[in-house]
């Protein structure tokens, strides 16, 4: 017996499972968002302003002492529209369902999937918080030290996830594959070569998380400035090589502090480096801004004059990029796309925060459907101090 043509809504909403089973770290991240873009009838248009959390100090003694609310925000914009573009033929559309997904949907959402991971990820270059491994293959230890470092950033308690490039998850497997006690997380590791859950974190692996080079700067970088809390720029004295969008730097003197106590931690405060420097005397620019007073304090001091500057790595050297990270961290919306008509069938399906749309037409001199399938989105690093890079070996 013959198969049924396959409708629109069958092959909207298994091109929409597909693709959200390859979305490892997009699944993985904050879609909360995506309801506020798409309220019919009352679109907000392609910008969110997403409120962060207030912050407060502490009064000493028994004098009012009254603080103004200070509110804090980011936008996350929707003004990416990717898809790809097919062509059915009748034949096609004859095949069962399972035949039909893995011959033309599977490869087709594959590509899709892989270009919007490949563009969230680039969120890992707002993260400041790096555990410096450079050249060094990762171990179990390091990934405690990312942990660390969320503690520290009172991360809230919940799934936090590691998201490993594939060289780390290689080497941090074969390191863990006798320690682990729990029978199904040791079967995870030997039968599909993956970690599973382990130290507060769910592991996974990706191809998409790109390397980060290290530029040849190795002068005596110093600050050569009065810098301000609230500045993000620092002007440097000639020195001697680049810096890399994406790059860590620690100043002299500037340690972290704890979000809410503001003691000085004793560690120094990390920066990444957030557009590329050619080298020589110039202005850096860097995130998150100095701020050295105040609810939002996170230095126990603003860098002196002449202050010694320190990039994380070997110059001229790329290393491998892995990251820790709550959901939180980060923020991933998508929009719905306006409906078209006069075609042969226009659908669109929402599942767990991804709308896509799919089109089709009728080309009646080649018996083909052209068809465009459609995901309009945006991201946005809302809370990086929620995440941590390891940086090790490159693969």
């Amino acid at each position: 017996m013959a198969n049924a043509l396959l409708t629109a809504t069958a092959v909207t909403r298994e091109s929409l499972r597909v693709l959200h089973q390859k979305l490892g770290f997009v699944g993985n991240v904050n879609r909360q968002y995506d309801s506020s873009f798409a309220k019919s009838g009352a679109k907000i248009g392609d910008s969110l302003k997403i409120r962060l959390p207030n912050q407060y100090t502490v009064r000493s003694g028994a004098t009012l002492s009254a603080q103004d609310t200070t509110e804090t925000s980011t936008t996350l914009q929707v003004a990416t529209q990717k898809g790809v573009d097919l062509n059915f033929t009748s034949a096609d559309l004859t095949m069962s369902l399972d035949d039909f997904s893995s011959r033309i949907l599977e490869p087709a959402m594959s590509v899709l999937a892989a270009s919007i991971e490949s563009d969230a990820l680039s969120m890992r270059k707002d993260v400041y918080q790096q555990v410096n491994n450079t050249g060094a293959v990762v171990t179990f230890g390091k990934v405690l030290e990312g942990r660390k470092k969320l503690v520290d950033s009172l991360t809230p308690a919940g799934v936090w996830n590691a998201l490993l490039n594939t060289t780390d998850g290689v080497n941090l497997v074969d390191a863990l594959k006798g320690l682990f006690q729990d029978s199904k997380e040791v079967a995870t590791q030997y039968r599909e070569g993956k970690m599973g859950r382990g130290a507060g974190f769910d592991f996974m692996e990706s191809t998409f998380l790109s390397t980060q080079l290290r530029g040849s700067g190795n002068g005596a970088y110093l600050v050569n400035d009065i810098v301000a809390s609230g500045d993000s720029v620092v002007t440097l004295d000639t020195g001697t090589g680049t810096i890399k969008k994406g790059e860590i730097v620690t100043f002299a003197g500037v340690n972290s502090v704890h979000p809410e106590t503001k003691a000085d931690s004793g560690v120094l405060q990390q920066f990444v480096v957030t557009a590329d420097y050619a080298g020589g005397a110039g202005d850096l620019s860097i995130s998150p801004a100095f701020i050295s007073t105040g609810a939002t304090q996170n230095v126990s001091a603003l860098p002196a004059d002449n202050a010694a500057i320190s990039i994380a790595g070997t110059a001229s050297t790329n290393y491998g990029q892995s990251l820790l990270f709550h959901p939180d961290a980060f923020g991933f919306a998508t929009a719905d796309l306006v409906m078209p008509s006069g075609v042969d069938f226009a659908r669109r399906e929402v599942l767990d925060g991804v709308s896509m749309r799919v089109v089709r037409q009728y080309d009646i001199n080649a018996d083909r459907f052209p068809t465009r399938i459609d995901v309009l989105y945006g991201f946005k690093t809302l809370r990086p101090q929620l995440a941590c890079r390891l940086a090790n070996l490159a693969g």
